[in-house]
């Protein structure tokens, strides 16, 4: 007797769980709308982040450095970057201001005596070949200045390059010599990379050139981010072994890391007016794809479709559902045909029935 009681107990709970879960209380869920939208299938091509402006400077003249700024440094445009020892180069400077000075006092002497000897040969009281000699020694002189000027110009080009710039504001990232080290005319010194310009360079298929334009935002994620970027450049010159061409793609520097691996969508075809929903409504099965529709009775109805091209969040489905219907997007999973919903606001399952009336 104890024992059929315990099974009668035991059945009648078994029942009440059961009515319980076949729609004793409604379901929480998370719900979108299916919409018209316009969309493109994308293939994903590998790029990689780069500085626009990222130079090794060299030396360009030979010498000892003296100074050798870290690496990291911080500098601006025109901030002096290493020094090579200049001693022997500010004698020569020294040398060279000297035989311009001398020159100069000789032109004037000359240029002097050739007045002179002028108005002398108007008084037929100076022979004419002194003046004419005259003249050609100030002639010489005039040249011999020039040389004089330029062989001071070429020290004081060599003084300024003695010291390396950086040609645009940036970080230093390496350094190829330390100071007291001698370079020769072209050895590396320090590399300067700018972190404010950067952008991703990818290559793609060329059956995608044709839908792509500079000045265009393109998507572009990686492991970490995820954002768009700007298409500074299409080079529309396909390897002949390859098929690729190349991209050039301007992005934010406050989100990308430079030398960090991205993926580039890359549209293949031109963009189609589909009816789109959020990947999250898709349930997948065995038995195919479906999507789980909220009617006004505010019951999940089961419909079957064939999901196309996605793009981000969005991808299009083709089946029995119209613009405008309530697709569920989160509780898809353990929703059945015909089963009870409440629905929640985006990311609050717990909002309980106020939700459902306020929907």
């Amino acid at each position: 007797m104890k024992l059929l009681l315990k099974t009668i107990i035991g059945l009648t709970c078994l029942t009440g769980t059961l009515a319980l879960a076949q729609g004793g209380f409604p379901a929480p869920v998370e719900v979108a709308k299916a919409e018209l939208t316009q969309l493109a299938p994308q293939i994903k091509v590998p790029g990689t982040v780069l500085s626009r402006d990222d130079a090794r400077l060299s030396a360009e003249v030979a010498g000892n450095f003296v100074t050798i700024v870290d690496v990291g440094t911080r500098v601006a445009e025109g901030d002096v970057l290493a020094k090579i020892e200049d001693a022997l180069l500010l004698e020569q400077q020294s040398e060279n201001i000297g035989l311009v000075t001398s020159q100069k006092a000789r032109i004037a002497f000359l240029q002097r005596e050739v007045e002179r000897l002028r108005r002398l040969a108007a008084q037929n009281n100076a022979a004419r070949s002194l003046l004419d000699q005259t003249e050609s020694d100030l002639s010489v002189a005039r040249s011999e200045l020039r040389v004089a000027r330029a062989r001071l110009a070429q020290i004081e080009i060599g003084l300024y390059k003695s010291s390396i710039r950086a040609p645009f504001a940036g970080r230093v990232t390496e350094r190829f010599i330390n100071p007291g080290e001698r370079a020769s005319i072209g050895d590396d010194v320090v590399r300067v990379v700018n972190m404010d310009r950067l952008e991703v360079v990818a290559r793609a298929p060329l059956n995608a050139v044709a839908f792509l334009e500079e000045g265009a935002p393109i998507p572009v994620v990686s492991e970490r981010h995820a954002g768009d970027g700007s298409i500074r450049a299409i080079v529309p010159f396909g390897d002949s072994r390859s098929h690729m061409f190349e991209l050039r793609i301007d992005v934010p520097a406050a989100d990308w890391i430079i030398g960090e691996s991205v993926r580039v969508k890359v549209p293949t075809a031109a963009a189609q007016e589909v009816l789109a929903v959020p990947r999250d409504a898709l349930v997948l099965r065995a038995d195919g794809a479906a999507v789980y529709r909220v009617n006004a009775e505010n019951k999940a109805e089961r419909v079957s479709v064939q999901p196309g091209m996605g793009d981000g969040e969005l991808i299009s489905i083709a089946g029995d559902i119209q613009v405008g219907d309530t697709v569920v997007i989160r509780g898809a999973e353990r929703l059945r045909p015909g089963q009870d919903v409440m629905i929640n606001e985006a990311g609050d399952q717990g909002s309980g029935p106020a939700a459902a009336a306020g929907s």
